[in-house]
């Protein structure tokens, strides 16, 4: 199974860093900003996709959130 690496505060494009430290100052985790951040030029085309699945439709989304969680767990993904 390929595994891209977590990327660092100085790894990270500057509006990136900004992103995932503020996450992490709510208590949120910052890991798939630091995934992407391995190709910044393609985060906002990601989240254009994404967010639409996860707050629409008719599963609720804290719901969605935790099989994402379960998933994730079950493939040991850090996430």
């Amino acid at each position: 199974m390929s595994r891209l690496s977590i990327l660092s505060n100085e790894d990270l494009a500057e509006g990136l860093r900004e992103q995932a430290v503020a996450a992490e100052a709510a208590g949120a985790s910052s890991t798939v900003l630091r995934v992407l951040g391995h190709r910044p030029e393609m985060i906002q085309s990601y989240f254009n996709f994404y967010f639409p699945l996860h707050n629409g439709g008719l599963v609720d989304p804290a719901l969605k959130e935790l099989v994402r969680l379960r998933i994730a767990e079950l493939n040991q993904c850090l996430t």
